[in-house]
């Protein structure tokens, strides 16, 4: 287990995405892919008020997790995470609407507390001090037990932990970003903010789109809602470069391209637990099993230098 920065949240290494729940996989495949997940040691659920309203027009997410938490009885066990400022009718940080927005996601999921409740995107139209005092209150009143930051900027972020720290508010304790092996744009500043602050990571499109699980190459067509974008990475130099060091790893290994793609993610610095979401069961295995797989330097070291810009 993990913590998440200097909170007391003590998380699996590999953090279970949720977005495709209601979407790509109905409510008993869902079921059974949160069974083996919690299972296979996993503990970090990740939702949000928007999965996948975008196809169903609610968070079926939210509706499934809380449905599965009430029918095994197992809230206690697991750390629970949503995020607010995303969904039509409910977009953006001001008080009013994550006041709506957490009782909207409590509901759907079924329980009086949040985790981890995180900011989706910064709005940059609300004070800071008005979106953490609602955090604040929220934290006081019981109902989050923590706040992160997702898709902030390293100014936005350093600004919004002054503020917390000026004026006594509930402070981030983790950022949520994109980082994958192809995607490496969190390395610099964003991340020194992080680690200087004492955050942690939970980086989400952890196998970009799918492409890093072993499955694109040229001339090959792959079933999936995400494949167009993933299958870009391939027109990119360090695209096809990444894959075949990926491979090389992964075969040296006997394990799933996907599981050392994670394991060199949850290898990086600052970062606690990568996101992975898994439309099945079978999709589900290679990313357990990177919480349990250790790079040895030399293996970091190859996966590294192919895939840096």
């Amino acid at each position: 287990m993990r913590s998440i920065g200097n909170s007391d949240l003590s998380v699996f290494p590999i953090s279970l995405g949720t977005n495709v729940f209601g979407w790509t996989a109905d409510k008993e495949t869902s079921f059974a892919v949160l069974d083996a997940y919690v299972e296979g040691g996993g503990n970090f659920l990740d939702t949000a008020d928007v999965y996948p309203a975008w196809e169903t027009g609610e968070s079926t997410s939210e509706i499934i997790i809380g449905e599965w938490l009430a029918a095994r009885g197992n809230r206690e066990s697991v750390v629970l995470a949503t995020k607010v400022g995303m969904l039509e009718g409910r977009k953006g940080l001001a008080e009013g609407t994550i006041r709506a927005a957490v009782e909207d996601s409590l509901r759907r999921l079924r329980t009086d507390y949040i985790d981890l409740y995180w900011a989706h995107v910064d709005d940059q139209e609300t004070p800071p001090a008005e979106t953490l005092g609602a955090f604040d209150t929220l934290v006081r009143e019981g109902k989050v037990r923590h706040v992160g930051a997702s898709n902030y900027t390293a100014p936005r972020l350093a600004e919004a932990l002054k503020i917390s720290d000026e004026e006594g508010l509930a402070r981030y304790v983790a950022l949520q970003q994109p980082y994958n092996l192809v995607e490496r744009g969190y390395e610099g500043e964003l991340r020194d903010v992080v680690a200087r602050e004492g955050l942690s990571s939970t980086p989400y499109a952890g196998l970009a789109r799918g492409f890093l699980t072993g499955k694109y190459a040229p001339g090959v067509a792959v079933d999936s809602p995400r494949a167009p974008r993933a299958a870009e990475y391939l027109d990119t130099p360090r695209g096809p470069r990444t894959l075949e060091a990926l491979t090389r790893v992964a075969e040296g290994r006997g394990a799933a391209p996907a599981t050392i793609a994670l394991a060199w993610l949850a290898a990086q610095p600052t970062v606690a637990a990568p996101i992975a979401s898994a439309r099945t069961v079978e999709q589900l295995r290679p990313l357990l099993a990177a919480a349990g797989t250790t790079l040895t330097a030399e293996e970091l070291t190859l996966l590294d230098e192919a895939s840096r810009p």
